[in-house]
């Protein structure tokens, strides 16, 4: 447990120290991936992001269709899981990156947060094109983590600091200013170098929840008041992204190599873990998004070094 912490914080140190160098010298050239499947069972269980040189988000568009981030050059990936397919979508201006991302399939829209740029990309999914670009926090202190959609916008968890960001999201698509929700309670803990990580939403936008890596905790968040309490009965070491359908969750704990499903009660304030999920393809599983009754797991491979070194990325795909 203490290796496992010790390693989100070196991770951490390292991202700090590497950031400035790594926007300068970034790269937006896809290049061809020479990584061979290790088995046929990998090869059903796997989609290759080609020529990605690092990976971290992943979110689920319309019908089978997801879409996958390059964490350092901020390139976006286009898959389909059906057809464990996936293509270069997005060769992002260099500068940006790519960490947690979600879909407003309504208006066509993805949201990608933007890690210590202190930014939020928004793009147009039929052409890639970027719509808007918003500087939520100071770039360098800041790290935008991940996005959650609601039916009245896109809310984004600050790693860094106590504190939610939103855009708006109006009923023709438009996006309005965006605004900044101090948080109390638990989840405002910015006691570690990772705090407040995944996030997600109820399906009215009235709850969210999001994720502490350091504390290992889930929390609910008031979107209004930005008050927060503890979901009492998990604990989810390293948890990273989480995904919520209904009372099911499911929290991606990347150096932990699983993904635990937990089932809340009707008023979010608790849960029971209801299944482990394991697999000798994941590889420090950094997000995921959900598809019927399959997981789609980004692996990040964080356990090469930061930035990663690994010669090939891929989605790990498992039952939910």
């Amino acid at each position: 447990m203490y290796d496992v912490v010790r390693s989100h914080r070196l991770m951490a140190r390292v991202l700090w120290a590497g950031l400035p160098l790594l926007l300068l010298a970034g790269t937006n050239t896809f290049a061809p991936s020479t990584a061979a499947h290790a088995s046929a069972t990998s090869v059903f269980k796997t989609i290759v992001l080609p020529g990605a040189t690092s990976a971290e988000g992943i979110a689920a568009g319309e019908g089978t269709t997801f879409y996958a981030g390059d964490l350092f050059t901020g390139d976006i990936f286009r898959g389909d899981i059906e057809k464990r397919t996936a293509a270069p979508f997005i060769d992002a201006p260099t500068g940006r990156m790519a960490v947690g991302m979600a879909v407003n399939t309504r208006h066509n829209l993805l949201f990608v947060a933007g890690g210590f740029t202190g930014q939020a990309y928004v793009y147009d999914t039929d052409s890639g094109a970027t719509v808007a670009t918003f500087q939520l926090g100071d770039r360098g202190t800041s790290l935008i983590n991940d996005v959650a959609i609601t039916p009245q916008g896109a809310w984004f968890t600050d790693t860094l600091h106590a504190r939610l960001h939103f855009i708006p999201i109006g009923q023709y698509g438009n996006l309005g200013p965006f605004r900044t929700l101090l948080l109390s309670g638990p989840a405002a803990d910015t006691g570690d170098e990772f705090n407040l990580n995944g996030i997600a939403a109820t399906q009215d936008g009235r709850t969210l929840i999001v994720a502490h890596t350091g504390n290992g905790e889930l929390y609910t968040v008031n979107p209004a008041k930005g008050t927060s309490a503890h979901i009492t009965g998990v604990s989810v070491p390293t948890v990273d992204g989480i995904v919520l359908d209904d009372n099911r969750l499911w929290a991606v704990q990347s150096f932990s190599n699983q993904i635990t499903r937990i089932a809340l009660n009707n008023d979010l304030s608790s849960g029971l873990v209801k299944k482990t999920i394991t697999s000798p393809l994941f590889q420090v599983p950094a997000t995921a998004a959900l598809f019927g009754d399959t997981l789609a797991a980004v692996n990040a491979k964080f356990d090469t070094g930061v930035p990663p070194t690994a010669d090939q990325y891929e989605v790990v795909l498992v039952d939910a």
